[in-house]
């Protein structure tokens, strides 16, 4: 079991070596190829939904536009797929102080936008502010307070930054990890019309030729529906390399296909228009094996390398106004807790993930095993106990059409949504309704578009437009695997009360607890603090969580680069798209 230890002063002194004065070295260790790459060629992958936005600033949402165009850009620091250990990206350098709370950054030379147009300090210090404007509504702005305290960030010359951190923070360098936002662009139309016009810059309708990024490759063409083409971004070359000394990226072009379902990704991997390919199930890895063996396609297949590095869970609303009674049904306890009893995490595991999943009770990501309070209260599959606890709460009998019923006559039913085209989650959403009507539930089943799902999930107030939403998470710090935007009251991904205030004194505590673990810099101790907050999650159930599936990899063989046997896993990914390549 791998231990994650923070020492900020052992930290900063590492670097890795430069090999001209300025570029950033991708290690061989990164790759399994070294050596073997050639340049040129196209890399298709795919997703199931047109992105919502290509503004960094707006965006809550996987978006695999802005994974690649934005995500994979200039952060200050980064981490390998071999090491806990932080480097300097964009940063040539970085110093901590001796109490732990000051990180000095000095900028690397000769890093330019996708126009040409150096990066500076003042691109990462327009991040930092339009981040940390409530205006904004940045799916960032909780990650730079810690609790009432606000992380500053300051240019202390033209080519250094300071971050001061109020105390201690174990996620400090996942803060430090800063990627820039383009000044003279973004930066201007903030300066000029503040908030609003800036979240109101680069929606979907944008000419993303327009757009500007530090990626190894930039968006050129949209066709909605249908595909984002990405291509190499010539700059990018200039300070990053291989070992060899060689410009990366290798490849000229990335196209991200958008298609309307998994099944259809299968499908188009199948067929060989796909290059990359997460199967869903072992049923989608038995069928890729099949056409290997036959000749059909010529791929690599990796099933069961770890726990998906995500979550998967039920959230109902809390912040129904407009109507009271399933407001304070979805506000009990018992409620939930049924509910959870009715989700068939058995039938789940074998009929949608053919075995290859493990029940989920637990907010951490079970991949993150260190961190996995496996002593958690269990609610699981009791149709029994689960009707037990809704007559507790006034469900006890039913009416003629067979739904259970309080002594007003109210029925037992909402409305359960997932994002269309996602044929897993719409499996479980049927075999869930299925469960809930058996007892005398009327859970009603709703497959929406995802960014249509998105929006009704980040509405705030104390009036929401949904019922109860399955969707996951993913993200966060494996150093402290709790969201700054999702534990704390009042933050954007609070998703079951969005109401700005604590409605429960569980949910003030696990707050208290959030900030508590982030300043407890010794591991074991906010590994304690850590399992205290699963626990009172799970006994709250203000998310439903489900399964975690296994994760499966396939790739066709006309790719290389991939990460060497033993470093694959959901943590670091499966290979590293800079070094990745297109055999001849």
């Amino acid at each position: 079991m791998r231990k994650f230890i923070l020492s900020l002063a052992v930290l900063a002194l590492v670097s890795l070596a430069l090999a001209d004065g300025h570029a950033f070295v991708w290690p061989n260790a990164w790759t399994a190829n070294p050596g073997e790459a050639v340049y040129g060629g196209t890399l298709r992958f795919s997703d199931i939904e047109d992105p919502r936005t290509l503004n960094p600033f707006v965006r809550a949402e996987a978006n695999a536009v802005l994974d690649l165009a934005d995500d994979d850009g200039a952060a200050l620091i980064t981490r390998g797929p071999d090491s806990d250990v932080w480097l300097p990206y964009a940063a040539k350098s970085f110093t901590v102080s001796e109490d732990n709370t000051v990180v000095d950054v000095v900028l690397r030379d000769g890093i330019k936008w996708s126009d040409g147009t150096p990066v500076t300090i003042q691109d990462y210090m327009f991040r930092y502010l339009a981040e940390t404007d409530p205006d904004v509504g940045s799916n960032a702005y909780d990650s730079w307070f810690i609790g009432d305290e606000q992380i500053l960030l300051e240019a202390t010359g033209e080519d250094s930054l300071r971050f001061t951190f109020p105390k201690p923070d174990r996620i400090a360098f996942p803060v430090v990890a800063l990627l820039p936002a383009p000044d003279h662009i973004l930066g201007e139309v903030y300066r000029a019309g503040g908030a609003e016009a800036l979240i109101a810059e680069w929606g979907t309708e944008v000419d993303v030729a327009s757009t500007v990024w530090t990626s190894p490759w930039v968006p050129v063409a949209f066709t909605p529906g249908e595909r984002v083409i990405f291509e190499r971004n010539e700059y990018w070359g200039e300070w990053n390399v291989d070992e060899a000394g060689n410009a990366l990226p290798y490849l000229d072009t990335v196209v991200s296909n958008i298609v309307e379902s998994t099944d259809a990704e299968l499908n188009l991997f199948l067929a060989g228009e796909l290059d990359l390919f997460a199967p869903q199930n072992l049923d989608q890895v038995g069928l890729i094996n099949v056409a290997v063996q036959n000749g059909d396609i010529d791929a690599t297949v990796l099933e069961n390398v770890s726990p998906v590095a995500s979550s998967q869970f039920i959230v109902f609303n809390w912040n129904m106004a407009s109507n009271p009674f399933k407001q304070e049904l979805f506000r009990s306890v018992n409620f939930r807790r049924a509910m959870s009893h009715l989700v068939d995490r058995p039938a789940i595991i074998e009929l949608v993930y053919g075995g290859s999943a493990s029940a989920m009770w637990s907010n951490v990501y079970q991949v993150l095993d260190f961190w996995v309070n496996n002593d958690v209260p269990r609610y699981s599959y009791d149709p029994e106990e689960a009707a037990r606890l809704l007559a507790e709460i006034g469900f006890g009998s039913t009416n003629d059409d067979g739904i259970l019923i309080d002594a007003e006559g109210n029925e037992l039913g909402f409305t359960l949504a997932t994002n269309s085209g996602n044929s897993q989650r719409e499996q479980i959403l049927q075999i869930f309704a299925d469960s809930a009507r058996e007892i005398g539930v009327n859970a009603e089943t709703s497959a929406l578009d995802f960014n249509l799902l998105v929006d009704q999930l980040l509405s705030t107030g104390e009036d929401r437009p949904f019922d109860a939403i399955l969707i996951g998470l993913r993200g966060g710090s494996r150093d402290w695997p709790f969201g700054s935007n999702v534990i704390p009251c009042g933050t954007n991904l609070h998703m079951y009360n969005t109401s700005g205030e604590c409605l429960t004194p569980e949910e003030t505590r696990m707050t208290e607890l959030y900030y508590q673990g982030r300043e407890t810099l010794d591991t074991e101790a906010a590994r304690e603090i850590g399992l205290e907050i699963q626990r009172i999650q799970a006994e709250l159930q203000p998310q439903i969580y489900t399964v975690s599936p296994a994760a499966h990899g396939a790739w066709l063989n006309r790719v290389g680069g991939q990460h060497p046997d033993g470093l694959i896993n959901t943590i670091v990914g499966f290979r590293e798209l800079p070094l990745t390549f297109q055999r001849p």
